[in-house]
């Protein structure tokens, strides 16, 4: 996902007369061209960091939803809307499964150690972004027994 292709979504929902959908995309855009300044890059915004800030902005406004009391439920299904606006958006995850394929494949001299903070350091780095951190977390956990 390109920053250009979040700004044409937004102004196709603007057209369509989808202000919810606008407001999310909105959001988006504007999370990715801070983020981008702030790593100096605002020129040339990598799609990696909008993937990044994507999966950032989805956790968010996945504790609105989860955070939201129940009897407020017209605020809550703007949260859920929000959330799986962001959610079209969001690169895909790795599942348990493919994480442990992964982590067996790849870093089998590491899994031999059986410690859990140097396999994290080692696996973390290639899988972020790609997977979530609480997946990896148990799935290492698990190996690690």
């Amino acid at each position: 996902m390109t920053l250009e292709q979040l700004r044409k979504d937004m102004v196709a929902a603007m057209k369509a007369g989808d202000k919810a959908r606008k407001n999310s995309i909105s959001g988006l855009v504007s999370a990715v061209k801070k983020a981008a300044i702030d790593e100096g890059c605002r020129e040339d915004v990598p799609e990696e960091l909008v993937a990044r800030v994507i999966l950032k902005e989805l956790k968010s406004a996945k504790e609105q939803v989860d955070t939201c009391p129940a009897e407020r439920g017209e605020l809550r299904a703007e949260y859920q809307a929000n959330y799986d606006v962001i959610a079209e958006y969001a690169p895909h995850m790795m599942s348990a499964e493919e994480v442990k394929a992964c982590l067996q494949k790849e870093f089998a001299e590491v899994l031999a150690t059986k410690n859990k903070g140097q396999i994290m350091k080692a696996v973390m780095s290639v899988l972020k972004g790609k997977a979530d951190g609480k997946v990896i977390g148990e799935v290492v956990a698990e190996l690690c027994k």
